[in-house]
């Protein structure tokens, strides 16, 4: 089966890739040369245009969009319509907003197009481990898709599912991106305190291994602090600066407007923002407040 790609970064790059192993051809477009002709060398098809590329692959086409979520998208969505035939596919597999997907939805097949939204998570393991997929839209489009997303997921009947109408998928993979925040977030506390408890000179790398195996905390998240411990077990020349791509807010966004208590997301979420703040305001304020009614000492710069 034939698939467009359209965004060509690392994790693109090696979707087009499992794809290519798994028997598909992808045409694909970056607007990145270097990007196309890495594609191409491998033995895929290259498109150095979106017109190109719409006519280069066979009808019933499908195009998997793979780039920033808002206007990006947006954007590309605008310039593939004309090209597209009535029945074609537009793929949203980036982390959009569950509300923009359902808006696309509805303007996209009142001119006799489809659209599904795949919230993909995965990154630049995806190549080996596969893909994991929270698909939205309608069932007869997704199974039409199935060959693709069987081939892109952990296997065929696992790490994928049609989870309901349009914008589902990417509103699941939201709230997969929620929890995702607090796992880390715990992870790195926990860590912390081992770290700050220097009597007992804990050895973090070994720990970490230690609980991979028969631990209710093990985890694939685990598995690659594990192995980022192994390789920096100090964290000697990393900036404490996290930042965070959207879905995290969406998802206390939405936890307040659903009047759902979600405390460990949220405080996650502003410990990442927090984390951007060098000399931050909001701790000089607590200092010096604890000045002024008890008389405890500030640190001056």
């Amino acid at each position: 089966m034939q698939l467009g790609l359209i965004g060509l970064g690392k994790m693109g790059g090696f979707m087009a890739e499992r794809l290519r192993l798994g028997g598909h051809q992808v045409v694909g477009f970056d607007f990145n040369a270097e990007a196309v002709a890495k594609l191409t060398q491998s033995g895929n098809v290259g498109a150095n245009s979106l017109e190109v590329l719409v006519q280069k692959l066979e009808a019933r086409r499908a195009i998997w969009i793979m780039v920033p979520q808002g206007k990006p998208v947006d954007d590309t969505i605008a310039k593939l319509e004309p090209l597209l035939n009535p029945g074609d596919i537009l793929i949203d597999g980036g982390n959009s907003n569950y509300k923009d997907s359902m808006r696309h939805y509805k303007e996209i097949t009142a001119k006799g197009f489809q659209f599904v939204d795949v919230g993909t998570s995965g990154g630049v393991w995806g190549l080996k481990e596969g893909y994991s997929m929270m698909v939205g839209g309608d069932k007869e489009t997704v199974e039409y898709l199935r060959p693709i997303l069987e081939t892109l997921a952990p296997a065929a009947d696992q790490g994928w599912g049609h989870v309901g109408p349009a914008g589902s998928g990417h509103f699941v993979k939201m709230i997969h991106n929620g929890i995702e925040y607090g796992m880390m977030q715990a992870y790195a506390e926990g860590f912390t305190i081992l770290e700050k408890k220097e009597e007992f000179d804990l050895d973090l790398p070994q720990i970490s291994q230690i609980w991979r195996y028969g631990s209710v905390v093990r985890s694939w998240l685990l598995d690659l602090t594990a192995d980022a411990l192994a390789k920096n077990p100090t964290l000697e020349g990393l900036e404490a600066f996290v930042e965070d791509s959207g879905e995290g807010r969406w998802t206390v966004i939405e936890a307040i407007d659903l009047n759902v208590s979600a405390p460990i997301i949220t405080e996650s979420l502003m410990r990442r923002i927090r984390s951007r703040e060098e000399n931050n305001f909001t701790d000089r304020m607590l200092a010096i407040m604890r000045n002024e009614f008890g008389g405890h000492a500030v640190k001056k710069g």
